[in-house]
């Protein structure tokens, strides 16, 4: 008489664990054989440069123009068109990273605050921006 056969329950985990320990061996024999690459770190003993404070342009409602340099202490200048673009290329020749802001009054006209940065930048001054204060709340 034949015995019914009985499924089997098990697992036979013995063939995982030779592939296990043959990766193993693998891994420990290539990684001392592994370079790491190379990381090129910054210095520390660099200098860093202050930004150069910017030559302030203020246009007044009447339309009358003053430069102030913020980085000496004397107060605004009141400058015609020409002295100003002359100015600020003096500045900018010693110093090509000079920024200029342009600061207008509230009421001034819109008009007149693009007519000054247009006659800046037709005549080569660069980093020309535009100065905003923020509302006091």
């Amino acid at each position: 008489m034949r015995r019914a056969r009985k499924s089997m329950s098990q697992i036979n985990v013995v063939p995982y664990i030779d592939v296990m320990l043959v990766l193993l061996v693998i891994f420990m024999v290539t990684a001392p054989l592994v370079n790491p690459g190379e990381i090129s770190l910054p210095s520390v003993g660099m200098k860093l440069a202050a930004p150069a404070a910017p030559l302030e342009v203020t246009l007044a409602t009447d339309g009358t123009l003053w430069l102030r340099d913020r980085e000496t202490p004397a107060s605004a200048v009141k400058v015609s068109r020409d002295e100003l673009v002359e100015r600020i290329r003096a500045k900018q020749a010693k110093d090509p990273d000079q920024p200029v802001v342009i600061a207008a009054d509230r009421s001034a006209r819109y008009e007149d605050v693009l007519g000054v940065l247009d006659l800046l930048q037709r005549n080569g001054a660069r980093k020309v921006g535009l100065l905003a204060r923020p509302q006091a709340s």
